[in-house]
């Protein structure tokens, strides 16, 4: 698999918890506001690396 087509690093809800530095519900609140993206793989919450990425870039943009 080229890295054009690789597929996109998908974390569990604890792994963004730990990267972020937040609780389970901060991370379910960003989640259900829209402010970080995820998907449901059969019933479990998966959110993209690059959408973690993206939500701490907005974060340091705003507080720039």
């Amino acid at each position: 698999m080229s890295a054009a087509t690789a597929a996109p690093e998908l974390l569990k809800v604890s792994e963004v918890m730990a990267r972020l530095k937040l609780s389970r519900t901060k991370v379910y609140d960003l989640i259900r506001t829209h402010r970080l993206v995820s998907i449901k793989v059969d019933g479990c919450r998966r959110i993209p690396a690059d959408a973690v990425a993206d939500f701490i870039r907005g974060q340091i943009e705003r507080a720039a």
